[in-house]
């Protein structure tokens, strides 16, 4: 079974989006990138771990908070990942954070309820 990694942040209806995805298939673990707003608002049936980030930190900070809080969690050889919420700098320091964990990353979205690889 895949782990999700999903951005949490900002984005008109990404909250939504990554909740119906959480819901939408049994993932082993689901990782949440988000900000302290985040950890006091976002609300699931769905077990989670927050990743708690600054978003107006450094890429380079932003990835070492990432990477200190995934490595050695990840046991697969491959993550699905959504950046259907969030910024820019937070999808670059996620995907680099994959890529240095030597892990495959699926793009994964939820349309018309159902998971779907993109």
């Amino acid at each position: 079974m895949t782990s999700l990694i999903a951005c949490l942040t900002t984005g008109k209806g990404g909250w939504a989006h990554v909740s119906e995805l959480m819901a939408s298939t049994d993932w082993e673990k689901t990782y949440l990138i988000t900000n302290d707003f985040g950890v006091q608002n976002f609300k699931s049936t769905k077990s989670f771990e927050f990743i708690v980030i600054n978003p107006d930190a450094s890429l380079a900070d932003i990835k070492e908070k990432i990477m200190a809080q995934l490595k050695g969690k990840i046991k697969d050889l491959e993550v699905a990942v959504n950046l259907a919420s969030g910024a820019g700098k937070e999808h670059m320091a996620l995907l680099s954070v994959v890529l240095s964990l030597g892990l495959g990353a699926r793009i994964v979205e939820i349309e018309n309820g159902r998971m779907i690889v993109v």
